[in-house]
């Protein structure tokens, strides 16, 4: 079906809908926020100067560049992503999760924060909230890629190989030759000392990846 129904007797039904969720992306606020002063060209200048600053590396300014945007829409969708996102970069964990859950508190079913905060928790080790965000995220999407790439990587770190396995099956009958999903693969046979296994996956990763970091050093341990 297409994004929009054209169909005459249905568009404008069918076309209020997400005009209403885009105006929600930047305007979801707090009930205490008194009258807003930015404009849109303020607003876009401001994402145009921090996107421009992430691109250079530069991530602190990108923040800055957006803080003004935060202090009118605290609650707002598009910039509590945005900076959950770039404290993720900057490696300030705890604020990259505080923005995310506001995003996903504006929008409980969006799965961008949800794929955002799993990788936060992924990083920062909090390998249970990973796994509770990881199923959060495939039960609204059950072939969600990342999510369910993510919770099998989860379920290896946390030594729960039975579940990544399953997780890994699944995704691999949908795309048989992802070379994520067949080094995760590998990964799993090889912490389970299933060394023929593992030396086969990564060979084959190896001709479809052959710069593929994790299948060069898993086979070099293996010859070792």
């Amino acid at each position: 079906m297409p994004f929009f129904n054209y169909d005459s007797k249905k568009h404008h039904t069918r076309l209020m809908p997400y005009s209403l969720m885009i105006l929600c992306l930047f305007f979801i606020v707090s009930s205490n926020s008194d009258a807003k002063t930015l404009s849109h060209i303020d607003i876009s200048q401001a994402y145009y100067k921090s996107y421009n600053y992430e691109k250079s590396g530069n991530i602190s300014d990108a923040i800055k560049a957006v803080q003004l945007i935060y202090s009118e829409y605290p609650a707002g969708f598009t910039i509590n992503n945005r900076l959950g996102y770039l404290y993720s970069l900057n490696k300030n964990y705890n604020n990259a999760i505080s923005h995310y859950q506001q995003a996903i508190f504006s929008l409980p079913n969006s799965l961008t924060p949800k794929t955002g905060l799993l990788s936060v928790y992924i990083l920062s080790e909090q390998y249970s909230e990973a796994i509770k965000t990881a199923y959060q995220i495939i039960s609204i999407d059950h072939y969600n890629y990342y999510g369910n790439l993510k919770l099998a990587h989860v379920l290896r770190k946390t030594k729960k190989y039975e579940l990544s396995g399953k997780i890994l099956s699944k995704m691999l009958l949908l795309y048989p030759s992802d070379t994520l999903y067949l080094t995760e693969l590998g990964l799993l046979h090889y912490e389970q000392n299933n060394r023929q296994e593992a030396r086969l996956i990564m060979k084959n990763v190896l001709i479809l990846d052959p710069e593929n970091f994790f299948a060069k050093k898993i086979l070099l341990a293996i010859e070792q």
